[in-house]
Parts: C-alpha cells; structure tokens; sequence
C-alpha cells in the first residue's frame, strides 16, 4: 500500500511522516530552538532522517528588516532567506541545509493566501481565517515537511515544528 508522503517502510510501503511540535509560552529566549535541534540530533542518531519548520506568529514575511536589538541576530539561509536564529541552529545540529519556506510567518501565509484569492483559486468565496487560512498553513507544513534536506532524495521521517506563540 502507498501512503501519501512518498516514503517506503520495511514492508515495501510508504511510512507516513511523523510530526514533533515543541512550543511553550510568551517568552523568547527559554531554548525552544535548542530543544528542538537536539531531540532532532538524537532522532538522526538513531537512524531517522529528520527536517524542522519554524512558526513564528509575526506579520512581517520573513526576519531580514527587524532590529537586531528587538528580535536578536537573522540566520541568511543558502537561498537568500532571512529567518530566525533557530533556523541557522537547525542547520547546524542536523548538517541540513533548509530552505526559506521551513520557516513560516502570519505574514508569509496572509501573502500566500492573498495571492491564491487573486489568481481565483478559492473560486469567488469569501477568504476567511478557518478554513481558507489554517489549511494553507496546514498544506505548506505537509508540503515542506517532505522535501528533502540533507543531501539525499529521500524524504525526511520526521520533521520537528517549533510553534511559537507571543504576544
């Protein structure tokens, strides 16, 4: 039986992807970006290929005009996204190299659903945040999730999704 992310299992099927949502509270700087490279490291050393996407609430599409002072340093990923640190950690607990659509913002996905009303994908309705919005969100994670990051063509086992929630 195929199943639908691509990837093969020991029985010549395809296993589904396994997801690991680490969030926690209003305040930055606790680890969250720490703990999620390392239960990454220590899901890679046993043997399962692992991506990582980041959440972050924001309205800006990506980190590349915060202050420095306000939000901390930008990671500038091999192609050209500005993201968050964590990203950049990611990239170098893992040895994988991500891309800028691993890391989601409000308002990356207001623009990308934005752009989806205007080229009539949603046939005339009326865009609203559920269901409109939480399933693009939902599909760019299951799209993102099974790309490829470390090299090979094979498809990730798990992708761990760091959910930020502040005010």
């Amino acid at each position: 039986m195929v199943l639908e992310n691509g990837l093969m299992n020991g029985d010549g099927e395809e296993a589904p992807m396994k997801y690991i949502l680490v969030t926690g509270g209003v305040i930055s700087g606790v680890g969250k970006g720490i703990i999620s490279s390392s239960i990454g490291v220590l899901l890679k050393n046993n043997g399962y290929k692992v991506s990582a996407i980041k959440i972050d609430p924001y309205l800006n599409i990506d980190a590349g005009t915060f202050s420095p002072y306000e939000h901390g340093e930008v990671f500038v990923l091999d192609d050209g996204g500005e993201v968050d640190l964590d990203l950049g950690n990611y990239e170098r607990f893992l040895n994988v190299r991500l891309t800028r659509d691993n890391n989601i913002t409000t308002g990356k996905m207001f623009q990308h659903v934005t752009e989806r009303e205007r080229r009539g994908d949603y046939c005339g309705k009326t865009v609203q945040m559920i269901p409109h919005f939480t399933d693009a969100i939902i599909q760019w994670v299951e799209r993102v999730a099974r790309i490829p990051v470390d090299g090979t063509l094979e498809r990730p086992d798990v992708c761990i999704i760091e959910v930020i929630l502040r005010h």
